[in-house]
């Protein structure tokens, strides 16, 4: 049965891959700072739109929170976007609150980002190590999958070797 919902799941999300590259894209911090995700060039960029109603945004905190701890001095980084509109000082609070470690930027709820559409909560989006969006999931992710797929792209690439000059593994879509 958890076999067959898993592969109706991934008939039935959305791939929100696109060929852009993310680098350039900015957003305010909570400290109304603004931030580029430029900055995490050279890393796996983890982008997770996210907001404080949403009961999946909740499910799947603890893997990214775990993710972000297990790896924030390597090669992959988790970036949370909350897409709502909310009080500042209110986020604030709920970052403390769920002891979000990670980068939190602010976005109101628009249909299209520099990153691609956004068509519900959560929404996840891969940048490879050359700032391009790589993979997106519509749905709940864990650790896991998110692991497994950047696993995969390394390996990829490290198997197409002077095949690919530029580095790009392609877009692909991520299921559960």
């Amino acid at each position: 049965m958890n076999r067959i919902w898993k592969t109706v799941l991934a008939i039935l999300l959305l791939s929100v891959t696109s060929q852009a590259r993310a680098i350039d894209y900015e957003l305010p911090d909570v400290n109304g700072q603004m931030q580029t995700l430029d900055q995490y060039e050279g890393k796996w960029v983890i982008v997770n739109y996210w907001a404080t109603w949403c009961g999946t945004c909740m499910k799947e905190l603890p893997d990214l929170v775990d993710m972000h701890e297990s790896n924030k001095d390597k090669d992959i980084v988790i970036v949370g976007i909350n897409f709502e509109s909310i009080g500042n000082d209110q986020l604030k609070a709920f970052i403390a609150e769920q002891s979000i470690p990670y980068p939190v930027l602010r976005s109101e709820p628009v249909p299209v980002t520099a990153l691609g559409k956004v068509p519900a909560l959560p929404t996840t989006y891969i940048i490879d190590p050359n700032g391009k969006v790589v993979a997106g999931e519509v749905g709940l992710v864990s650790r896991q999958n998110l692991e497994d797929y950047i696993a995969a792209k390394k390996a990829e690439k490290a198997a197409a070797g002077a095949h690919n000059s530029d580095g790009d593994v392609g877009p692909m879509a991520m299921y559960q």
